[in-house]
């Protein structure tokens, strides 16, 4: 198969009982991983991928219950989802790879960078992994922000139709997208969709990321770090209230880690490797490279 065609496979974990789908494209080039955000998949990095596979071996990889990787009832905290990360990393023979994690996919990264010092050659937090949500209040407020919306049953057209109007996609909408969109979903033989991750498994992550205390996490990496952090002027209290959150874990990184590169992308949405896919390639090129 040629290096530029991307190919999709499956890892089975050993010990773990647990198979991670994965797609990889690219050539010879160091390894960079690429892990996906909460309710997200690997195909998030659709538009990006093709634009480091140049310069790395890109493998994306879909996390437990993620994509079409396997969907087991437990086993959602940091600890086993970063060994699963560790058991992917070494069933197929990677050797110190960059590792670039996209919101939840960044909490896992910083996780398993802290865990495994000797582990990740450099680390690229997009949009994650920095802020600690248990300094800005209770679980029991943020359970309800955090808890996704009931959309089980709706009818494929339907949701497609509230996807491509809303505003942060409209003006980028296409077949490619409509794709990695649906592809966090099954498709019922009725025409509905269902979440591939439950709300029952995505609480108990959203509850795994509230506890995590990332500043400990950053003070403790040894190998090169990147944080890129998505910024919009705020249109809404709740949009406003997260911009505060990422105002502060910035000024925590730079506190803990101050020899970490920060960028900045302004008027940029959260799930940037969909709205600006090549600046983002382009950022982490320069550093993983």
């Amino acid at each position: 198969m040629p290096a530029d065609v991307p190919r999709d496979d499956y890892a089975v974990l050993p010990g773990r009982g647990l198979r991670l789908h994965s797609r990889a494209g690219g050539g010879a080039g160091p390894r960079l991983v690429l892990l996906h955000g909460l309710s997200s998949s690997k195909r998030i990095w659709d538009l990006t991928a093709p634009r480091l596979v140049d310069r790395f071996r890109v493998i994306a990889l879909d996390q437990r219950s993620h994509g079409r990787s396997d969907q087991p009832d437990d086993g959602y905290g940091f600890g086993d989802v970063t060994a699963d990360l560790a058991a992917f990393i070494e069933t197929l023979g990677i050797d110190s790879p960059a590792i670039a994690g996209h919101s939840w996919g960044a909490n896992v990264a910083l996780a398993y960078a802290a865990a495994n010092p000797d582990a990740a050659r450099s680390l690229v937090l997009v949009d994650g992994g920095v802020i600690d949500l248990s300094q800005h209040g209770t679980w029991a407020e943020a359970e309800p922000r955090m808890r996704p919306p009931e959309i089980d049953g709706t009818p494929v057209e339907t949701f497609v139709g509230f996807m491509r109007r809303w505003p942060q996609l409209r003006d980028i909408w296409s077949d490619q997208l409509r794709d990695m969109v649906l592809a966090n979903f099954d498709i019922r033989e009725d025409g509905t969709i269902a979440r591939r991750l439950t709300i029952e498994n995505h609480m108990k992550i959203a509850h795994a990321i509230f506890d995590q205390r990332p500043a400990a996490l950053l003070a403790s990496l040894a190998c090169p770090l990147m944080v890129i952090s998505c910024q919009q002027k705020p249109t809404n209290d709740e949009a406003r209230r997260w911009q505060k959150f990422r105002e502060d874990g910035l000024e925590t990184l730079r506190r803990v880690a101050p020899e970490a590169r920060v960028v900045v992308m302004q008027d940029t949405i959260h799930d940037v490797p969909v709205q600006r896919p090549e600046e983002l390639a382009q950022q982490i090129s320069d550093f993983a490279g």
